[in-house]
């Protein structure tokens, strides 16, 4: 390609094809070479590199082109984008593609001298986090197996679906019934009643038509971000469909409808899979949790409240409804509303004091006249909400990213740590059994050491959990030529992309 000139800065435009010899035929020459021949030779910046010191594919097998710019430019200042946004399952897809900074492979020091600034050309944002992921944070958690503490490999899919909203709730608070109440239309797999009529996990996302998926199918569905559910075994996939409804509001959003959480006697029936651990990836994943309370049934079983224990993590994202509060008078709601508060502060580990939106969120008139403006006004407030998901979806996306490269950080210098402190031969289970007790303590100490924030390190009695499954001479010590990689995605990719977002999208 010919040679661009933007200021100081001489800018490059080649077609990069994996085909084993580098570049190849791509630069023909430059102002400080003219006569500069890829064949024999390739110049960057007017410095000859030798042909087998040239960056190229580790995969000959594989004919890819893309646009890559070459050059010393700032990657923020390189972006050519308009900054009109149109509303898509992205939540980010801009009118042209945009230009974020890349590392090339470190290798021998004229490569990482000559190659260091690369610039790789992305569609959307979602695109830009996905490529991020893998190339920076996906090293780092297998090295420490952070699948098996923690949440599975996200999918590409992830990056660029449509926000999660979650319904959970004991039987018969009306979750089913808030959904085809928005949705505006009955939906496969679809059961109301006073009983518990929802056995099953239905997500309810758009299409062009009426259909159902079942739960098998789905998790090999690369359109969706549900291949990590695949985890949880035949048991609870045969309990899980999606059901696609061509509504407007699924342009936005997609909701999850949730078996009612048992009380009493029936939460000791098997449900042949951990309720719990799934409710736990689906919370993990959700842009919003909305939890269900029945005005007229306030009690909690212990299932539930080990639910809203969960919650803790993202209290900031949850959603609380007083669903049939039309069926009391006014007396009566002053003293539910006072109850639920009460039982609320005493599960849910927060200083603020928690929204409750009160209301009957469904298609049928109002019982009760008296606070008819109330419910209208609650209502309206909790709609805005969930309208505001597909335009803060972009920002929620990279602050989890964000979050997960800091807990897979400190998961990693953990994991290291305990590996160095395993004796070579005698009294590894004595040690192991010691370095448990012990972890409290570990946290500090690595946090130190490792200038990590204590914040930043996992669950204590989840770490604990899993560590004792484990046999700590197996940890794999950390790269740090892969943990570098993560700072980088920490201080500069993650900031740079903050950039191009709008902003509305943060309010």
């Amino acid at each position: 390609g010919a040679a661009l000139f933007s200021g100081r800065c001489e800018v490059h435009r080649v077609h990069w094809s994996r085909s084993g010899k580098g570049f190849g035929q791509a630069a023909m020459g430059n102002a400080c070479n003219p006569g500069a021949n890829a064949q024999s030779q390739v110049f960057t910046n007017g410095v000859p590199v030798p042909e087998d010191r040239i960056w190229s594919s580790s995969s000959p097998d594989r004919e890819v082109e893309g646009e890559f710019t070459f050059g010393r430019a700032d990657s923020a200042q390189a972006v050519r984008t308009s900054k009109s946004f149109a509303n898509s399952p992205e939540a980010l897809t801009t009118t042209k593609s945009f230009v974020a900074s890349a590392e090339a492979p470190r290798g021998d020091f004229i490569s990482r001298m000559f190659t260091k600034q690369v610039e790789q050309t992305f569609d959307n944002v979602g695109d830009a986090l996905n490529h991020y992921y893998r190339e920076k944070l996906l090293p780092v958690e297998q090295d420490g197996d952070y699948q098996h503490f923690f949440s599975g490999e996200l999918p590409k899919a992830y990056f660029s679906c449509r926000p999660l909203v979650l319904t959970i709730g004991q039987y018969s608070t009306g979750k089913t019934s808030f959904i085809r109440h928005l949705v505006e239309s009955d939906y496969p797999g679809q059961q109301i009643g006073p009983e518990p009529t929802t056995d099953r996990f239905v997500i309810v996302a758009h299409g062009q038509e009426v259909q159902k998926i079942p739960g098998n199918a789905l998790v090999y569905d690369e359109n969706f971000p549900f291949t990590p559910l695949s985890a949880f075994g035949n048991n609870f996939l045969s309990r899980l469909e999606c059901a696609l409804v061509p509504s407007p509001i699924l342009e936005g959003v997609t909701f999850v409808d949730t078996p009612g959480v048992l009380s009493g006697e029936k939460q000791r029936l098997k449900r042949g899979y951990d309720f719990e651990e799934v409710m736990g990836w689906f919370i993990e994943h959700s842009a919003m949790i909305i939890l269900f309370f029945d005005a007229h049934k306030l009690d909690m079983s212990d299932e539930f409240k080990r639910c809203i224990t969960a919650l803790n993590s993202c209290t900031q994202r949850v959603q609380i409804l007083l669903n049939k509060a039309d069926r009391m008078t006014t007396q009566q709601l002053l003293r539910v509303h006072g109850a639920l508060m009460w039982a609320l502060g005493k599960v849910v580990e927060t200083p603020e004091v928690a929204r409750v939106y009160m209301g009957s969120f469904w298609d049928e008139p109002l019982e009760n006249h008296q606070l008819e403006d109330l419910f209208n006004a609650e209502q309206n407030d909790l709609y805005a909400q969930i309208e505001q998901l597909p335009r803060s979806s972009t920002v929620q996306k990279m602050n989890d990213l964000a979050k997960r490269a800091r807990t897979a950080r400190a998961h990693a210098f953990v994991l290291e740590h305990l590996r160095n402190s395993m004796p070579s031969v005698w009294g590894v289970k004595e040690k192991q059994e010691e370095l448990l007790r012990a972890l409290p303590a570990i946290y500090v100490q690595v946090s130190r050491q490792r200038t990590v924030p204590l914040g930043d390190f996992p669950d204590l009695e989840v770490m604990r959990t899993k560590l004792a499954m484990c046999d700590f001479t197996k940890f794999k010590p950390v790269d740090k030529i892969k943990m570098d990689k993560l700072e980088s995605l920490l201080a500069k990719d993650i900031p740079s992309l903050l950039k191009m977002v709008p902003g509305d999208e943060f309010d």
